[in-house]
């Protein structure tokens, strides 16, 4: 799976460099993901504008960068979806779960929004 990582002081930047994000691409995504978790990332933005198809091990991996995330009060955040992806997200009905904005820095908005309303939250 070819990809590029640009980590952030408050996010980290995962640009898919692949056409296809099925059963070959998806379980490396997974796993790096979890890896970035685990070095304590807390958001994470997945550029998919070079993504023209997803499979359902492909949402697999978007579900587990969400879930992993969230748990830690992080944000998980697709950017720049293609429509065949976006079709199957809506189909699978995860488009009220997963965190979906049309550009990249729509994302770097909503990381920086979740981390005052999260300050807010703690001081209350």
């Amino acid at each position: 799976m070819k990809y590029t990582i640009d980590k952030q002081e408050k996010y980290t930047l995962i640009r898919l460099h692949e056409e296809k994000l099925d059963s070959n691409a998806a379980p490396q995504l997974k796993s790096e993901m979890v890896t970035l978790h685990a070095e304590g990332v807390r958001n994470i933005i997945l550029d998919l504008s070079e993504v023209k198809y997803t499979d359902s091990s492909g949402l697999s991996a978007l579900l587990v960068g969400n879930r992993i995330l969230q748990e830690d009060g992080g944000i998980f955040i697709l950017a720049c979806l293609s429509d065949h992806t976006t079709k199957l997200i809506k189909i699978s009905q995860l488009d009220s779960v997963l965190h979906i904005l049309p550009t990249v820095e729509e994302g770097i908005d909503a990381v920086f929004m979740h981390e005052i309303e999260k300050d807010m939250k703690e001081e209350d």
